[in-house]
């Protein structure tokens, strides 16, 4: 438990040389932030015409691989309710976060863990703390779930149901602007996971990282955050994305890219800290059931003469393995994940 960050960061006046970055792998001196980021107001409205709502995203889909909803019916309090219950979570003492405690990444069940995948193997760590787990069948997975506190599993559980609503209507608006048969995503979409980041204040931002710049491996991924440091990156340019009050960020990910055969682009993006508060991020990640033998492939509704394959057909499984060799890579890294499953 000594090695989460909550744990032992608070009131450092400078940060262990293991937390130091490579100058190559900081955020440089200055991002600027982006007001071009796309956001989107889901509120059903008469005068606002669906296929409108659909080109929106779209486009944002192909410009930034990621944008902003709002009106989105996941409500407000419930939102607070998630900023208030991890606050508390990663404030508790740690012996009463034993029971979720874990030394490695699992990407299965419940863990508790510290910096990157694998803590051990890495040659500087990240700052932040990561809570992992897994919601869908929620009576499946919430006895694995944090006992303390008290009431987490039962909010948490409400707040899994809602955004698990709200990710299918956005996940369906994208189905039908791509002219996928409806509900095409219930298909490749079996599991829900959260992940809860949490970045304690850090002394000289400038010289350590969140996380590192990725691209999430799954479907879609939604995000609640209340501080800055989020980053994406377009055409090799990092951009800062400005937190919007109860909206939710929403990323595309690889395997929705590859469904759409490049139609949607997945976004890069990445965390910074910040030396005055501790930002906490609520990602919930959408995606095939990794315990599945689920293959991907591109669409075959979009594969056309005009719009051949791009990408090869494979076992989901099997990408998670090599997404995982290509992040445990020695920085620089060449390429991407994506580059073996290029026709």
């Amino acid at each position: 438990m000594a090695l989460l960050v909550s744990s032992w960061s608070n009131g450092v006046q400078s940060i262990p040389k293991d937390y130091i970055m490579p100058p190559e792998r900081r955020s440089g001196d200055f991002v600027s932030v982006c007001d071009e980021i796309p956001v989107i107001d889901l509120q059903e409205n008469p005068k606002i015409d669906r296929s409108d709502i659909i080109q929106q995203i779209l486009k944002a889909c192909q410009e930034f691989g990621l944008f902003q909803v709002i009106n989105h019916g996941v409500s407000e309090k419930m939102m607070e309710d998630m900023r208030v219950l991890y606050h508390e979570f990663f404030n508790m003492p740690v012996d009463d976060k034993l029971g979720v405690y874990s030394e490695i990444w699992r990407n299965t069940g419940c863990s508790l863990y510290t910096s990157g995948f694998t803590y051990a193997e890495e040659d500087v760590h990240y700052w932040k703390d990561t809570l992992k787990h897994v919601c869908h069948p929620l009576e499946e997975h919430t006895p694995s779930w944090p006992e303390k506190p008290a009431r987490y599993r039962e909010e948490v559980g409400r707040y899994a149901v809602e955004v698990r609503k709200m990710g299918f209507k956005i996940l369906d608006l994208i189905g039908e602007g791509l002219g996928l048969s409806e509900g095409y995503f219930k298909g490749v979409s079996q599991d829900q996971a959260m992940t809860i980041n949490h970045y304690p204040p850090c002394p000289n931002p400038s010289l350590a990282m969140g996380f590192f710049g990725h691209t999430d491996p799954n479907l879609i991924t939604f995000l609640q955050q209340d501080q800055y440091g989020l980053q994406m990156c377009k055409d090799g340019k990092w951009m800062g994305i400005d937190p919007i009050p109860n909206a939710f960020v929403v990323n595309i990910g690889y395997q929705l890219e590859i469904i759409s055969n490049g139609k949607l682009k997945s976004a890069e993006h990445r965390a910074v800290t910040n030396s005055t508060a501790a930002r906490t991020s609520i990602g919930t990640f959408f995606g095939p059931n990794p315990s599945l033998p689920v293959v991907i492939e591109p669409a075959k509704e979009l594969v056309t003469s005009t719009s051949p394959q791009m990408f090869k057909s494979y076992q989901y499984t099997d990408f998670l393995v090599d997404f995982l060799a290509y992040h445990r890579k020695p920085f620089p890294r060449s390429g991407t994940p994506l580059d073996p499953y290029r026709l």
